[in-house]
C-alpha cells in the first residue's frame, strides 16, 4: 500500500489497493460508481475517491472538486469550514458544465453536512448550496428529492443566519409562486425525513457515541427535533389544500405515536415550543384528525396552561386558542375546575410571570370560548377570575414594568366590559363588578402612581364611554335603564371614594394627584382618547428624519428657540367646546363632582392654607375652568377689592365670578413670599383668563396686574407658560404686545444693567429670575414674531449695549461682579434664537462690541477668562445669524464694515504685544470660519479689502521699522550703504510690544489663508501684495541680531499658525510675486532685495526665469540705491556671462569719476559695490580684469591721496569716504582670494601697506567703534588681513617662485609681525571693557574678524609678545615669566562670553602647549627620593581655570542623569560655558601628549587626585549624541564606511556658523578621543570603578564608535613606526588587531603578542607568549606579567609600553636586579630605578615602592628580612 508517511500526489489518479477494493465493492454491491459503502441510510457520509473503474462518471468531478469534497468528509471544524467556503468561491468562479459533474454527489454530502454541530459549517453549506443553485439552476431538479427534507430542515434551524442564508437558497431556486408546488413534489421524501428524525432517530443515532461528546450528541438531537417540528409546520403552512389529503395517513401515524406527545412535556423548551406550533398548526389545517386525537390534544395543550418559560408561552396560548376553537369537547377530557382554572389562577395571581404582554391580551379570547357548564356558577366564577387578575397588579414585576402594567390593566378591563354585556341585567353580577371589581381596582391605583404608568383611567374613560354610547344608541329600554343604572351607581361610588381622599387636611400626596389624573382623564370626549395613548418609539437615523420634523417639537424657552408649533398634548385638556362632546350620563355627575370637590378644597385653603388642596384645585381649573366652579370658590364672599380699582376692572369684577376670584384669593396667594413654586397659581390666572369674553377683558386685567401688582417672577412664568401653549399665548398675545409690559421690561433692563455696573450687592435668584425674564422676551419667537413690541426688543438691547461698553472702564473685579455675564446670556439666547436677517441696527451694534471685547487683550478688557468664554460664544452665535441673511449681506452689513476698520485701527494704531496678538487672531479666525458659512462667497473678499491698508498706509509701517536689521547684511557684505542709517541698539526701545507693520501683515496674511483654503479669488492682487508684506515683516526679523523676546516669539506664533516664508510662497502664483518684490526692489532697495534672493533660493528659481522680470542689464544703469541693491542680491543667481557683463559695465565707469564722483551711489562708491558682489560669486576668474581694477585704484591713491584713511581719525571722516574705503578694502580681500597670477612688487606693497595702515586707523579709532560705519571699517580691514594670512600661510615652496623676491621674509618680519602686534593687544582690551557680550551682538561685531586674523599667528609672534605682565596671587610655576604671562592673559578668555574669542585663545594656546612640558622636565629631581607618591600639576593657570569651569558646568549639567543627552543651544550662555571647558581640556591633553613618559605620570597622578578626569567623563556622556555619525554622511552610499564624529577631524571655525549645531556633540567627541588615546589606563580605572548603568553605557558606546577607529589607528602608528628598538622587532596585523613583539639578544629570543579587546581601551590587553629560548619560565612569565601591567596602566601608547617593557628587561640583563616589591627593574609609573638598598640584606627598592610598603603596612621594617629599615 506504499510507505505511510510518503507524499500524495495531487490528484493522482493511480489508486492504492484500498481504491482497488472499493471499486470491487462498488461493482459486487450496485451502489452509485465512486462511493464506498454507502448503504440507504443518510448518516452514511460519502466522498469522491479516484477510482480506476468508474471512470466515466468520476470524470465528470474536476480534481478540486474532488479534492474539496474530500476535505469535507473531514472532523476537524475549521477542515470543514474552510472546505466548503472553498467549495461555494469555485462554484462561482468555473464553468456550469464542471459543477454540474458535483450534483451526483452533492446531495448525501448536504444531507449529512447540514446538521453538523457547528453552526459556522451549517451556515456556509447553505451560503455555498445557493452558489451551487444559482450555477447548475434547473440540472438541481433530478436530486430534488433527496435534499428537500434536510433543506426544509435547514430553513428551520435554531441558529438564524443558517435559516436565513437556507431560505435565500430556497429563494433562488424557486420563486415564491412555485415554492408550493417544489413542496408538494417532494411531500412524502420530506414527510418521511422529518417523521424519522421524530420518532426513530436518538442521539446516539444521530452522531458516533464513541467520537462524539455526550453533551454534543444530546445538543445535536434537540436541535434536530425541534427543526424537525417546524419543517413539518412549515411543510403544513406551504402545501396546497388538494395535497393536504395525501399526507393525512402520514400525519395520523405520527398522532398515532405516544413519543410525538411527549414533545409537548419534554425538558428543552425549543422543543416545546415548536410541538405548540405544530398543534396550531395542526389545528388550522387537519382539524379532522385533532378532533379524533382530542383526549391527547385536550389534556398535552390545557394542563400546560402554567409553562410560563418565555420560549414556550406565545406558541403554547395560540395553541390553547386554537384547541378550544377546533376541538369543542376538549373540556370533557380534562378537569377545568381541579386541573386546568387553578393553574390558570396561579399565573395571573403572579402577574403572567413576566409574561403579561403575552398571556393577557389571550385572556378575553378564553373567557369568550368558554362553554356556560365550565363557569356555573357565574358569580363566583367571574369573581374568582377577575379577583386573580386584579391580584396580579399587586405584584412588584408588574408596578415596575410599564408593558406589563398596561397589559394587565387591558385585559382587567376588557374582561370587565365582556363579562358585564354578557350579564346585564342582572343586578348581582353588576353590583359585584363595579363594587367589588372596577372601584377597588380605582382605588388601588390611585394609591400607587407606578400603577397610573399603564394608563388605567384612559381604559376607565373608553369603558365608560362605550356604555355611554350603547345606552344612547340602545333603542331596548331595558337595556338602556340596566347600563344607566350601572353608570349612576358608578358615580356614586366614585364620588364617595373621591370625597374620601381628599376631604383629609393631610391628604396623602398620591392620591391628590391620581384624583387629579383621573378627572382630567374622564374629563376627556371619546374622541381626543386614543391621541393620548403612549405613542410607539421607533429608532430612526438621522438622516432620515423629515424635514419638518421641526414643526411638531415642543419648545422650551430656555433653549431660546421658536415656539411656532406646540404638542397637542401640552394643550388645555378641555375647552368649552370640549365639555359640548362629553355625554350627558357623564357631564352631570362629573360637574357635581368637581364643583364638591372645588368647594371641600377652598374650604381646606382658606381655614388651614393647605398647599396640597390649594394645587389640586389648581390642576382641577386647568381642565374645569368654567364659571359655576369660580362661583362655587368664590361661595357667599362680597366684593371688596373692586372699588379700589379702575372702573372697567371694577365693572369685570362684578360681572365675572372668575376675575373676581383672582382679584379675591388668586393675587393675595401669588404675593405671598414665602411660596418657592408658584407655577400652579399661574395656571389658575390662565384658568380664571378662559372664563373672559374676550382679548381686551384679558389685557385690561393683566396691564391692571402688571402696573401693581404682579411681582417679576409672576410676570416671568405667566410668560414662560405661554411660550409652552399655543392657546395660553393666545389668551395673553395682546397683553405681551402692549406698552405696559413693554415699557416696564424697559425699565428693568436698565435697572438691571445699572446695578450690575455699580456691582450692588443683591441677591443672585432676585438677578438671575429677572435677566431670565429678559432672556425670554427677546430669545422666544412665535411665528417669526418677537414675544413683545420689537422697539421695546430694541431698547432692551440698546441697554445691554451700552452695559458691555462701560465693562472696558471696570476693573477684573468689579467685571466679576458686574452684569457683564448675565447680559452675555441674554446676548447668547436673543442670537441663538434669531432667524433670518437682524432686523435692527443695534443687534449688530451689540454684536461688534461682543466681537471687539473677545479681540482685545485682556490687559485692556479687565475681563476674566470665563467671561471671555462666554463673550465668545455669544458673538459667535450671533455671526451664525448674520452669515444666514440673504439680503442684508456684504457691504450692507454695519458689522462687517465697522469691524473691519477696527481692526484695521488695532493693528495699525495700537501697540500690541504677543498674548494680544494672538488674541486678535484667533478672534478674527473664528470671524473668518464663521463667513465661509456664508452662502456668499465674496463676503471675505470683501472683507479682507475692508482691513487691507492702503499703499500709503504700508509705507508709513515700513518705515516706523528700526532699521537696526541693516547690521547684519551689511556687515555681511550683502548690501552697501553710503550713509549712516541707525545709531542706537533695537533693546534700547521698545521690546514688548510689536511694530504695526508686523501685526498688520501676521493678520491678512491669517485671512488669506483661510480664504485660499476655500478657493476663494481675491481680487487687485491682494494675495501679492499681503504676502509681499509679510515677507518683509518676516525678512526684518531674520536680519535682526539677538532680536527681543517679543520678535522671537512672533515668529514661533506665525510657525505655529503654518504663516512662514515657504508656506507663503506656495500659496500664490510665485511669478507674479517675483515681479511684484523686484519693482519694489528696484524702487527702494534695502530689504526688498534680500527677500528677492531669499524667495529665488527658497523656491529653486532658475536664472532664465529671474532674467524675465528685467528686460535687460542695462536696466540697472544709472545706478540708484534700489538698482545696486538688486544687482547685490541677484548676483549669485545670475550666470557667469551676466556677471561677466555687469563687471564690464563697471570698470569703465571707474575711470571717468572725479574725486566727488567716488562717493556717489552712482559712481565709484556704487560700481565697486556691484563689482565686490559679482566677485563674491566665484564666477569671474579673469586675471587681467582684476588687475586692471587693481591698478585703478593704485591710480586712486596717487591721484587722490586723502581718498585712503590710512593712519587717520575717522572721527572728523565723512560715511561716503568710509564707505569707499570699506568697499576698497573688501576688493583687495576678493582678490587676495582670486589672486592666481603673479602680482608686481610695487602691487603687492600697495595691498600690504595700506592692509596695516588701515589696521592702525581701526587701533587708533577704536573707540570709535559703537559707530556702524566705523565698525564695518574695523572688521573689514580685520578681514583684508585675516585673507592675506591665509594667502601667506597655505604658501607652499613651489609657489614662491611666483613672488616677488623677499615678499615671503618682509611679510613674517614685518607684516605679519605687525598685524599680530596691533591685535593681540587689542584683543586684551576689548575683552577687558565688555565680559560678557555675546558674539552676535551689535558691540562685539568685529570680534569674528579680529579673532579669525589672530588665528593665524606663528608660535615666535606669540613669545615675542608685549603684553604686561599678570600676577596670579600663589601661583608656582617652572615657567618663563614672558611665557607665564601669556598663558595668564590668554588662559581666562576660554571663558568670556563670545565663541570667536574662546577659539582664537584657544588656537594661540594651542601653539604654546608643545613647549610648556620641557621646563618641567628640566626642573624633575634626579635622584627619586620622593617620600610619598609624586604628582605634578599641569600649568597651574589652565588648572585654576578648569575648576572655575567645572563649577560652571556643574549647574548645566550637575542634575542630569549619564547617559541623558543634554542638547545646548547655539551661542547661549551654556553654550560658551561648555565649549571653554572642552577647549580647556583639549589644551591639557595635547599638553599631556608633549609630554615624556615620566611627566605624563606625574600629571595622570595630579589628575587622579583631583578627580578632574572624572568629572569629565560624566560630562562628556551628557554631550555626546546616542549616533555620533556626521549630518553629510547621511547622504553617502550605505555601503562606504560611515562618517562618524571620531573618524572626521573637528575644524573649529569661526565664521563657520550652519554647523554651530554640531560644535558642543563634535568637540565631545573630540575630547573624548583624545582622552581615550592619550589617558587610556585612567579612563580604564574610571571605567571599572563607575557603577553598573554607566558601565553599561560607555561600554556600549565605546565599543559601537571608538575602540575600532582607536584601534586602527594604534596597529597604523605601530606599522608607520619610525622607532628604531636595538634588538626588538615590532610588527602588526589589522585584520586580527595583534601586535607581535620579538626581542632577541645573543641566543636568546623572546616572542609576545599583544591582542587588543573589542572594547579598546576599556578592557584589559592580553599578552600572549609566541617563541621563547633561552627564558626560564618563571622569568617568562615575570616579563609578560610586566609588559601587561605597563599596556593596562601607563598612559601612552603600545609602543611606548614596548619601550618601557624592553627597557625594563634590558637592565635585567645588564644585571640590575629587579625590585622585591614590584619585581620589575624599572618602575613602572615613575619609571625609576631600584636604588634604596636595605643594610641587611643589601637589596634595592623603588623609592616609590618602599613608601607604598611602609605606608599600607604600617611599618618600617625590610619587606624581605624584616630588619628595621634605616
Amino acid at each position: 500500500m506504499g510507505g505511510k508517511n510518503k507524499q500524495r500526489t495531487k490528484g493522482n489518479l493511480r489508486p492504492s489497493n484500498s481504491g482497488r477494493a472499493a471499486e470491487l465493492l462498488a461493482k459486487e454491491q450496485g451502489t452509485v460508481p465512486g462511493f464506498i459503502g454507502f448503504g440507504t441510510f443518510q448518516s452514511d457520509l460519502g466522498y469522491v475517491p479516484a477510482v480506476q473503474g468508474a471512470e466515466e462518471i468520476d470524470s465528470l468531478v474536476d480534481s478540486d472538486f474532488r479534492m474539496v469534497l474530500r476535505k469535507l468528509s473531514k472532523k476537524d471544524v475549521t477542515t470543514k469550514l474552510k472546505a466548503m467556503q472553498e467549495f461555494g468561491t469555485m462554484c462561482i468562479e468555473r464553468d456550469a458544465e464542471i459543477v454540474k459533474g458535483v450534483l451526483p454527489y452533492w446531495p448525501r454530502i448536504f444531507c449529512k453536512i447540514s446538521l453538523d454541530h457547528d453552526r459556522r459549517v451549517r451556515e456556509a453549506t447553505q451560503q455555498a448550496f445557493e452558489k451551487l443553485i444559482l450555477k447548475v439552476k434547473k440540472h438541481l431538479a433530478p436530486y430534488l428529492k433527496s435534499v428537500m427534507g434536510y433543506w426544509l430542515l435547514a430553513q428551520c434551524d435554531t441558529y438564524p443566519p443558517a435559516a436565513s442564508a437556507a431560505k435565500d437558497a430556497f429563494a433562488a431556486a424557486f420563486p415564491p409562486s412555485k415554492q408550493p408546488e417544489a413542496i408538494a413534489f417532494c411531500k412524502d421524501e420530506i414527510a418521511s425525513v422529518l417523521q424519522d428524525h421524530l420518532i426513530k432517530e436518538t442521539p446516539d443515532s444521530l452522531s458516533d457515541p464513541q467520537t462524539v461528546p455526550e453533551e454534543e450528541r444530546e445538543a445535536k438531537f434537540h436541535r434536530v427535533v425541534t427543526c424537525s417540528l417546524l419543517a413539518l409546520k412549515k411543510l403544513l403552512c406551504l402545501i396546497p389544500e388538494h395535497e393536504l389529503g395525501s399526507l393525512e395517513e402520514r400525519f395520523r401515524s405520527l398522532l398515532s405515536q405516544s413519543k410525538f406527545w411527549k414533545y409537548g412535556k419534554h425538558s428543552v423548551p425549543q422543543i416545546r415550543a415548536a410541538y405548540f406550533e405544530l398543534v396550531s398548526a395542526l389545528c388550522q389545517r387537519i382539524p379532522h384528525l385533532m378532533r379524533d386525537e382530542a383526549s391527547r390534544v385536550s389534556s398535552s395543550v390545557l394542563l400546560s396552561i402554567d409553562d410560563s418559560d418565555p420560549i414556550v408561552c406565545p406558541a403554547l396560548w395560540e395553541a390553547v386558542l386554537y384547541t378550544l376553537t377546533t376541538v369543542e369537547d376538549c373540556w370533557l377530557h380534562v378537569n377545568a375546575r381541579k386541573s386546568v382554572f387553578p393553574k390558570l389562577s396561579a399565573v395571573m395571581r403572579d402577574g403572567g410571570r413576566g409574561l403579561a404582554p403575552v398571556i393577557h391580551p389571550n385572556l378575553l379570547p378564553f373567557v369568550s370560548k368558554l362553554p356556560q357548564s365550565v363557569t356555573d356558577p357565574k358569580l363566583d366564577f367571574f369573581r374568582d377570575f377577575l379577583t386573580s387578575l386584579v391580584a396580579g397588579l399587586s405584584t412588584e414585576r408588574i408596578k415596575t414594568s410599564l408593558s406589563e402594567c398596561s397589559a394587565v390593566i387591558s385585559a382587567f378591563f376588557d374582561c370587565l366590559r365582556f363579562i358585564m354585556q354578557q350579564n346585564l341585567g342582572e343586578k348581582e353580577m353588576e353590583e359585584m363588578l363595579i363594587s367589588d371589581q372596577l372601584i377597588p381596582v380605582i382605588d388601588a391605583v390611585l394609591k400607587d402612581q407606578r400603577l397610573q404608568d399603564g394608563q388605567p383611567f384612559d381604559c376607565l374613560a373608553e369603558t365608560l364611554s362605550s356604555w355611554e354610547a350603547k345606552a344612547d344608541m340602545e333603542k331596548d329600554d331595558e337595556t338602556a335603564h340596566s347600563l344607566e343604572k350601572v353608570l349612576l351607581n358608578f358615580w356614586e361610588r366614585l364620588s364617595e371614594m373621591c370625597f374620601k381622599k381628599m376631604n383629609e387636611p393631610e391628604a396623602d400626596v398620591k392620591s391628590v394627584l391620581g384624583v387629579s389624573n383621573l378627572l382630567q382623564v374622564l374629563q376627556k370626549p371619546k374622541g381626543l382618547l386614543k391621541s393620548n395613548k403612549k405613542k410607539v418609539g421607533k429608532v430612526r437615523f438621522a438622516d432620515e428624519m423629515p424635514e419638518s420634523h421641526s414643526a411638531n417639537e415642543k419648545h422650551f424657552p430656555s433653549e431660546g428657540e421658536s415656539s411656532e408649533g406646540w404638542d397637542p398634548v401640552a394643550e388645555p385638556l378641555l375647552s368649552r367646546n370640549c365639555s359640548d362632546l362629553v355625554s350627558p350620563l357623564r357631564k352631570k355627575p362629573l360637574e357635581d363632582l368637581v364643583c364638591r370637590l372645588a368647594g371641600m378644597s377652598i374650604s381646606f385653603v382658606n381655614k388651614q392654607k393647605s398647599e396640597q388642596h390649594l394645587r389640586f384645585l389648581s390642576t382641577l381649573l386647568s381642565s374645569f375652568s368654567s364659571t359655576q366652579v369660580f362661583q362655587t370658590l368664590l361661595g357667599d364672599e362680597g366684593q371688596s377689592t373692586a372699588k379700589s380699582r379702575p372702573p372697567e376692572i371694577a365693572e369685570l369684577i362684578q360681572k365675572n365670578p372668575a376675575v373676581q376670584f383672582l382679584y379675591q384669593k388668586l393675587l393675595g396667594w401669588l404675593k405671598e413670599d414665602q411660596r418657592q413654586d408658584a407655577g400652579f397659581l399661574v395656571d389658575i390666572l390662565y384658568s380664571a383668563l378662559r372664563c373672559c369674553e374676550d382679548d381686551k377683558e384679558r389685557k385690561d386685567v393683566l396691564d391692571d396686574l402688571t402696573e401693581v401688582d404682579l411681582k417679576w417672577n409672576s410676570v416671568l412664568q405667566v410668560i414662560e407658560k405661554a411660550c409652552s401653549s399655543s392657546e395660553k399665548h393666545a389668551l395673553v398675545i395682546s397683553w405681551l404686545k402692549g406698552d405696559i409690559l413693554g415699557e416696564k421690561l424697559v425699565t428693568l433692563a436698565d435697572r438691571l444693567c445699572n446695578k450690575g455696573l455699580e456691582s450692588t450687592v443683591t441677591s443672585e435668584p432676585y438677578l438671575s429670575e429677572r435677566w431670565a425674564l429678559l432672556s425670554l422676551v427677546l430669545s422666544q419667537h412665535v411665528k417669526s414674531d418677537y414675544l413683545i413690541g420689537e422697539v421695546y426688543v430694541e431698547r432692551i438691547i440698546v441697554n445691554l449695549h451700552e452695559t458691555l461698553s462701560k465693562a472696558k472702564k471696570l476693573s477684573e473685579a468689579e467685571n466679576n461682579d458686574s452684569s457683564v455675564s448675565f447680559v452675555c446670556d441674554v446676548a447668547y439666547d436673543y442670537f441663538s434664537s434669531a432667524k433670518g436677517c437682524l432686523l435692527m441696527p443695534s443687534s449688530e451694534d451689540l454684536l461688534l462690541t461682543l466681537f471687539q471685547l473677545c479681540a482685545q487683550s485682556r490687559g485692556k478688557t479687565h475681563l476674566p477668562d470665563i467671561l471671555i468664554c462666554k463673550l465668545k460664544n455669544t458673538w459667535l452665535s450671533g455671526m451664525s445669524v448674520l452669515v444666514r441673511q440673504t439680503g442684508c449681506a456684504g457691504l450692507q452689513s454695519a458689522f462687517l464694515r465697522s469691524s473691519a476698520l477696527w481692526l484695521k485701527g488695532q493693528v495699525q494704531s495700537s501697540p500690541l504685544d504677543i498674548p494680544s496678538l494672538q488674541g486678535l487672531l484667533s478672534t478674527v479666525d473664528d470671524l473668518l470660519n464663521k463667513l465661509l458659512e456664508s452662502e456668499d462667497t465674496s463676503l471675505l473678499g470683501v472683507y479682507i479689502a475692508g482691513v487691507m491698508p492702503d499703499g500709503r498706509e504700508w509705507e508709513t509701517m515700513r518705515q516706523s521699522l528700526p532699521m537696526q536689521w541693516l547690521h547684519r547684511p551689511l556687515f555681511e557684505g550683502r548690501l552697501s550703504l553710503n550713509y549712516e542709517c541707525f545709531t542706537t541698539d533695537f533693546r534700547e526701545q521698545d521690546t514688548k510690544t510689536l511694530p504695526s507693520h508686523l501685526c498688520t501683515s501676521a493678520l491678512l496674511s491669517k485671512m488669506i489663508i483661510v480664504a485660499l483654503k476655500k478657493e476663494i479669488v481675491l481680487e487687485n492682487n491682494e494675495l501679492e501684495k499681503i504676502t509681499a508684506e509679510l515677507l518683509y515683516s518676516l525678512q526684518w526679523c531674520a536680519e535682526l541680531d539677538n532680536p527681543p523676546a517679543a520678535l522671537t516669539g512672533f515668529q514661533e506664533m506665525l510657525e505655529k499658525m503654518n504663516i512662514t516664508f515657504d508656506d507663503l510662497c506656495g500659496l500664490g502664483n510665485t511669478s507674479d510675486l517675483l515681479h511684484l518684490l523686484f519693482n519694489r526692489s528696484m524702487e527702494h532697495g534695502t530689504l526688498w532685495s534680500l527677500i528677492i534672493a531669499k524667495l529665488i533660493l527658497s523656491q529653486s528659481i532658475s536664472s532664465d526665469e529671474v532674467k524675465r522680470h528685467y528686460e535687460e542689464k542695462e536696466s540697472f544703469f544709472p545706478l540708484t540705491e534700489g538698482n545696486m541693491h538688486t544687482i547685490q542680491s541677484l548676483c549669485p543667481f545670475l550666470s557667469e556671462e551676466d556677471n561677466r557683463e555687469l563687471v564690464a559695465r563697471c570698470i569703465p565707469a571707474l575711470l571717468v569719476w572725479t574725486k566727488e564722483d567716488l562717493y556717489t551711489v552712482n559712481g565709484g562708491f556704487g560700481h565697486l559695490a556691484v563689482l565686490n558682489s559679482c566677485l563674491q560669486t566665484g564666477s569671474i576668474d579673469d586675471a587681467e580684469v582684476l588687475h586692471g581694477i587693481l591698478r585703478i585704484l593704485i591710480c586712486w591713491k596717487v591721484d587722490y591721496e586723502d581718498l585712503f584713511l590710512l593712519s587717520c581719525n575717522l572721527s572728523e571722516v565723512g560715511p561716503e569716504v568710509l564707505t569707499v574705503n570699506i568697499e576698497i578694502m573688501r576688493f583687495l580681500s576678493l582678490f587676495v582670494k582670486c589672486c592666481t597670477p603673479p602680482l608686481s612688487e610695487n602691487e603687492w606693497d600697495f595691498v600690504l601697506c595700506c592692509m596695516l595702515a588701515w589696521l592702525e586707523t581701526t587701533i587708533e579709532n577704536h573707540e570709535l567703534c559703537h559707530v556702524p560705519l566705523v565698525q564695518l571699517f574695523a572688521c573689514v580691514s580685520c578681514d583684508l588681513a585675516c585673507e592675506l594670512s591665509a594667502f601667506f600661510e597655505s604658501t607652499i615652496p613651489e609657489s614662491e617662485g611666483y613672488l616677488p623676491e623677499n615678499l615671503i621674509i618682509e611679510w613674517k618680519e614685518f607684516f605679519s609681525q605687525g598685524i599680530h602686534s596691533l591685535l593681540l593687544p587689542l584683543l586684551v582690551t576689548v575683552t577687558e571693557q565688555s565680559n560678557d557680550t555675546s558674539e552676535t551682538s551689535y558691540q562685539n561685531a568685529m570680534l569674528k574678524p579680529m579673532c579669525e586674523t589672530l588665528t593665524h599667528i606663528t608660535k615666535d609672534h606669540l613669545l615675542s609678545h608685549k603684553l604686561p605682565a599678570v600676577s596670579l596671587a600663589g601661583q608656582k610655576t617652572n615657567l618663563p615669566e614672558h611665557l607665564q604671562t601669556l598663558l595668564d592673559t590668554l588662559a581666562p578668555l576660554l571663558l568670556f562670553r563670545a565663541r570667536p574669542v574662546q577659539i582664537a585663545a584657544y588656537h594661540m594656546l594651542y601653539k604654546l602647549m608643545p613647549e610648556l612640558p620641557q621646563y618641567d622636565q628640566d626642573n624633575l629631581k634626579s635622584d627619586g627620593d620622593e617620600e610619598e607618591e609624586p604628582a605634578l600639576s599641569p600649568p597651574g593657570v589652565l588648572m585654576s581655570l578648569l575648576s572655575t569651569q567645572e563649577d560652571l558646568l556643574d549647574s548645566v549639567l550637575g542634575s542630569v542623569p549619564v547617559g541623558q543627552i543634554v542638547t545646548i543651544k547655539p551661542l547661549s550662555e551654556d553654550f560658551c560655558h561648555v565649549l571653554g571647558y572642552l577647549l580647556t581640556w583639549k589644551l591639557i591633553l595635547t599638553f599631556f601628549k608633549a609630554s615624556s613618559s615620566q611627566l605624563r605620570a606625574l600629571y595622570s597622578m595630579y589628575l587622579r587626585k583631583t578627580k578632574s578626569l572624572n568629572k569629565l567623563l560624566y560630562h562628556l556622556f551628557r554631550l555626546m549624541p546616542e549616533n555620533p555619525t556626521c549630518a553629510e554622511a547621511a547622504s553617502e552610499l550605505p555601503s562606504k564606511e560611515p562618517k562618524t564624529f571620531f573618524t572626521e577631524e573637528l575644524q573649529l571655525s569661526i565664521r563657520e556658523m550652519t554647523t554651530l549645531p554640531y560644535h558642543i556633540p563634535h568637540l565631545a567627541c573630540s575630547v573624548y578621543h583624545m582622552t581615550l588615546k592619550d589617558l587610556p589606563a585612567m579612563v580604564r580605572l574610571w571605567w571599572n570603578s563607575s557603577e553598573k548603568r554607566v558601565f553599561n553605557i560607555v561600554d556600549r558606546f565605546t565599543s559601537k564608535y571608538v575602540s575600532s577607529v582607536l584601534s586602527l589607528q594604534e596597529i597604523s602608528a605601530v606599522q608607520t613606526s619610525t622607532q628604531l628598538f636595538n634588538g626588538m622587532t615590532v610588527k602588526a596585523r589589522a585584520a586580527t588587531r595583534e601586535v607581535m613583539a620579538t626581542y632577541t639578544i645573543e641566543d636568546i629570543v623572546i616572542e609576545l603578542i599583544i591582542q587588543l579587546p573589542p572594547n579598546y581601551p576599556l578592557g584589559s590587553i592580553a599578552v600572549g607568549s609566541g617563541r621563547r629560548v633561552g627564558v626560564a619560565v618563571q622569568q617568562w612569565r615575570n616579563w609578560m606579567l610586566q609588559l601587561s601591567t605597563y599596556l593596562t596602566h601607563q598612559n601612552g601608547s603600545i609602543m611606548e609600553g614596548l619601550a618601557l617593557w624592553k627597557n625594563n628587561v634590558d637592565k635585567r640583563f645588564e644585571g640590575v636586579e629587579d625590585c622585591m616589591i614590584c619585581f620589575s627593574v624599572i618602575h613602572g609609573f615613575n619609571y625609576s630605578l631600584p636604588k634604596k638598598a636595605c643594610r641587611t640584606c643589601k637589596k634595592k627598592f623603588h623609592s616609590a615602592c618602599l613608601y607604598k610598603w611602609f605606608t599600607s603596612s604600617n611599618k618600617s621594617t625590610c619587606p624581605l628580612c624584616r630588619e628595621t629599615f634605616l
